[in-house]
């Protein structure tokens, strides 16, 4: 049977994540102080420890590959006019600001589902508190197992 104290810290748990917002990491130095402290204690705070960690890990995981797809895509827009061979380019550089570029709207796109991963991943944050609040078992969507 669960108590409240097991309950109170797999909820903290998942809402520590939200200390990066203050703390630069702290959604990483919060999850793994407070699971470390209490894993050996509680096979529920154990596995929500494990659950928000991991899912931590695979937002930033997600993250970078959505970046590393996106800036690419903006740098080659920004710089679509200029001449790199032509060396005395400075006087006569121009950037033109009409018909914007395909890459653009491809590197839009990607933001804007970058946007709306970081307001899912508030939301999936506090469904997983609201569950280890009521003592259930909850397993993060399209989270990669590091911790097992």
């Amino acid at each position: 049977m669960l108590d409240s104290h097991q309950k109170n810290i797999a909820t903290f748990i998942h809402l520590s994540t939200f200390s990066r917002f203050i703390i630069p990491f702290g959604n990483f130095i919060g999850p793994i102080i407070l699971w470390v402290a209490n894993k050996d204690k509680s096979e529920f705070v154990d596995s929500h420890g494990k659950q928000a960690i991991n899912f931590q890990i695979s937002i930033l995981l997600y993250a970078i590959i959505i970046g590393s797809i996106t800036i690419p895509f903006f740098i080659f827009n920004l710089f679509s006019g200029v001449d790199f061979i032509d060396f005395n380019w400075s006087s006569d550089f121009h950037m033109k600001l009409g018909k914007p570029s395909p890459l653009l709207y491809i590197g839009g796109g990607l933001g804007f589902l970058a946007v709306i991963g970081f307001i899912a991943e508030l939301a999936l944050i506090v469904v997983a508190s609201l569950k280890a609040r009521d003592g259930e078992y909850y397993k993060y969507p399209l989270t990669i197992n590091f911790l097992k």
